[in-house]
């Protein structure tokens, strides 16, 4: 493992995305949507506790009269003090305020976890890079609906916007 990567927590923000009992329980590769679901609570535990901002971003169909079951966040998974956005495409910041919000709190790094890995994370995740955010993702809180899906944004597309770790790499650190 390389070494670990560290983050100042009151200029980084983890951005969780798609974290819902739906989207969770879908047949996912490379790992199971409850893998990731742990990996990134334990991640989502550490920014807390360092004073670093949590952002969990969910999708709602546009257009519906009511959205599916299992729509809303994991049980238990948003706190006080974290940013909850509703996304109606498939990343978290067009018409969202998602940019706003992180300007506020002076937030210039971004820690990506979520599913799937070459969809909703990718696409909130290139925004991000557009507006010169730096960017960190951590593969092991992410999966795909393929384990090839997965592979091809974590070895060819997300090391050209950012660095790739895994969680037991990510420190939050003062100095």
């Amino acid at each position: 493992m390389t070494a670990p990567l560290a983050l100042p927590p009151a200029h980084t923000a983890l951005v969780l995305v798609d974290l819902m009992d739906r989207i969770v329980a879908l047949p996912l590769e490379p790992r199971k949507g409850t893998e990731v679901l742990a990996t990134c609570e334990e991640l989502a535990t550490a920014f807390r506790a360092s004073g670093a901002t949590v952002v969990l971003v969910r999708v709602e169909r546009p257009g519906v009269p009511e959205q599916p079951p299992g729509s809303g966040l994991v049980a238990g998974l948003l706190k006080d003090g974290d940013i909850e956005i509703v996304k109606r495409t498939i990343g978290g910041f067009q018409d969202t305020g998602l940019h706003d919000r992180l300007r506020e709190r002076g937030i210039g790094t971004l820690v990506f976890g979520g599913i799937a890995t070459n969809l909703g994370v990718e696409s909130t995740a290139r925004a991000a890079a557009d507006l010169r955010y730096d960017l960190v993702f951590v593969e092991d809180a992410m999966t795909a609906f393929t384990a090839a899906e997965h592979e091809a944004s974590v070895r060819l597309d997300f090391p050209r916007l950012g660095t790739v770790v895994r969680a037991a790499q990510v420190r939050l650190t003062s100095g």
